[in-house]
């Protein structure tokens, strides 16, 4: 099985490109960053129920104005993604680097392509858009984000960007977004995986318009698994082409040999967000679960 690594990177934490060395030079296949583009000081939104044990080991916590919700600092410090990448393409040469969520909701779907599509050409084919909803409704309101369209939103932002990446002369019209017949280049195949819990909505969205599915943590997974080929059959598709890479795992032999016997290929685990020296004893000590 493949292991790849997440961190959440930060302005205060080991830089992403430096991390991206480390990864590729311990035999890791890929890296992924997450993306917050803010946090709203208000904390009306109650924080994702994973965060008390997320691990992402900020120096602070910081308090909203509600007074009754806390939230890592390092969602406040979040790196964008995609510059942090495009670092990371520049120093390595086979490590695959992934967005481990972009919120594609807060995001404009023809420069979001066009960024995707340059980083894909220049990395060598090496990227992989990892996309998600988001859960955080005062981060999205400030982007425009009708909170109960953001599925349908990035349904049709991902269909206008695979237009893009494909055709020669692409256009897209849909409820949320329109694109006039348009020339855009660079062409390029990027896989796409969304992420979130393994409910009926998330897997018909996968079938419908993704390449695979990023499961947090990977708990329930094996009983999900069917569900999802459930829904790829239904839209026509084949399950066996379905990606499936648990995220942000917290390894061990047994997890790592229940997610093989599953037919998982590659897993994902996560770090803290901290130094350098802090950052390297991690993975050194994650280096122990490549050989299994």
């Amino acid at each position: 099985m493949r292991l790849g690594i997440t961190m959440f990177a930060t302005d205060q934490t080991m830089p992403p490109h430096e991390l991206a060395i480390a990864v590729e030079e311990r035999g890791f296949s890929s890296l992924y960053l997450p993306e917050h583009t803010h946090i709203p000081t208000s904390r009306l939104t109650p924080s994702a129920a994973t965060l008390a044990t997320s691990g992402v080991g900020a120096s602070g916590f910081l308090r909203g104005t509600s007074g009754d919700e806390t939230l890592s600092e390092s969602y406040a410090r979040t790196l964008d993604p995609f510059v942090s990448l495009a670092m990371a393409a520049s120093v390595t040469s086979t490590l695959t680097l992934g967005t481990g969520v972009a919120l594609l909701a807060q995001r404009e779907p023809i420069g979001t392509a066009k960024a995707v599509a340059t980083l894909q050409h220049l990395s060598g084919g090496r990227f992989v858009l990892g996309a998600g909803y988001g859960w955080n409704v005062e981060e999205a309101a400030d982007h425009g984000v009708v909170w109960h369209e953001r599925r349908a939103l990035v349904g049709e932002r991902i269909a206008a960007m695979r237009a893009l990446w494909r055709d020669e002369v692409a256009a897209y019209k849909g409820a949320h977004v329109a694109l006039s017949p348009s020339w855009a280049w660079p062409k390029a195949d990027v896989p796409v995986l969304l992420g979130g819990g393994g409910g009926p909505k998330l897997f018909a969205a996968i079938a419908a318009h993704g390449d695979g599915w990023l499961p947090i943590g990977g708990a329930g997974i094996a009983e999900a698994l069917p569900r999802l080929a459930a829904a790829y059959e239904a839209a026509g598709r084949d399950p066996e082409t379905a990606v499936v890479i648990p995220f942000g795992s917290l390894p061990t032999p047994g997890k790592l040999a229940r997610f093989a016997e599953l037919g998982i290929r590659e897993t994902v685990l996560r770090v803290t967000s901290g130094t350098r020296d802090a950052v390297l004893r991690e993975l050194d000590a994650h280096t122990g679960f490549l050989a299994s």
